[in-house]
């Protein structure tokens, strides 16, 4: 993945919907406003992008390679600051802890791995999917912007399976999803589009829950070497819900249908699925 010089990444969209830019003293400061709020507060991946990007930002030379990150506070509408603690695990690889803080208060934990990417080798494993529909032609999906604002942000163009909220008997969902800025492909784009989708126990449900998501994980599967803005598949199915959590995966792909990373999130349900 090409790494984007520091102006460049402030020049960058994903960046400039965040108000991010660096403080000077090692840290980073962003927001994320109303228009970028879910179901009940600031959208998630939006701080798993910024906890990717600052990472990056810290390890350069270096390409992302997998983001952990736990919530261990609720967001609201204020500055958030980010601070990324480097660690050197062998030549080439980093491990770049990020604190988000918001009015001294820790909102969540990132650990960002980066490392060197080699060049690809005829004994690659590569997972890819053919026959997909691409974006054109499909009929976009918003959720209305008075429930969930972040809808505006996106165009999500569903491709198969249930839609949320219809009391389908299967619980899973896949769109390709832009956002109507254009932000340059990379690991924190993809971070974001992966927390874009509802929960996908929703299909199964008429009427929404709350489901927080306690932690976060994702990990990059394919150099990232075209950052040219461009839809991306999004494919969720939830796992497991029960006992009071719910866990969904998630797989983001190209338009060749290359596999570009997968994601885990782990929810709480606050409440109880209803048929």
């Amino acid at each position: 993945m090409k790494q984007l010089s520091r102006q460049e990444a402030v020049d960058d969209g994903l960046l400039d919907s965040f108000e991010a830019s660096p403080t000077g003293d090692g840290r980073w400061s962003a927001t994320i406003g109303p228009s970028w709020w879910g179901w009940s507060g600031p959208h998630g991946g939006a701080i798993a992008a910024l906890a990717v990007r600052v990472g990056a930002d810290a390890a350069p030379g270096t390409s992302v390679r997998a983001l952990d990150l736990r919530f261990v506070g609720k967001p609201d509408g204020g500055e958030l600051l980010l601070t990324p603690t480097v660690r050197e695990v062998g030549r080439h690889t980093r491990v770049v802890d990020v604190t988000v803080t918001q009015a001294g208060v820790d909102i969540a934990s990132a650990s960002v791995t980066t490392g060197r990417v080699g060049e690809s080798a005829p004994t690659d494993v590569i997972d890819r999917v053919a026959g997909v529909p691409g974006p054109e032609g499909l009929d976009p999906f918003m959720v209305p912007p008075e429930i969930v604002p972040m809808g505006a942000q996106l165009d999500v163009r569903p491709v198969d399976g249930p839609l949320a909220l219809t009391g389908a008997d299967e619980a899973w969902m896949r769109a390709w999803i832009t956002t109507r800025t254009p932000m340059a492909v990379d690991a924190g784009y993809l971070a974001l589009l992966a927390d874009c989708l509802p929960p996908a126990v929703f299909p199964i449900l008429t009427a929404p829950l709350a489901l927080p998501t306690v932690a976060f994980s994702m990990h990059v599967t394919a150099p990232l070497d075209d950052a040219t803005p461009a839809p991306i598949l999004v494919h969720t199915r939830n796992t497991s819900t029960s006992g009071g959590w719910s866990v969904d995966d998630t797989t983001l792909r190209d338009r060749g249908g290359r596999l570009l990373a997968s994601a885990r999130q782990s929810r709480r349900v606050l409440g109880w699925p209803v048929r």
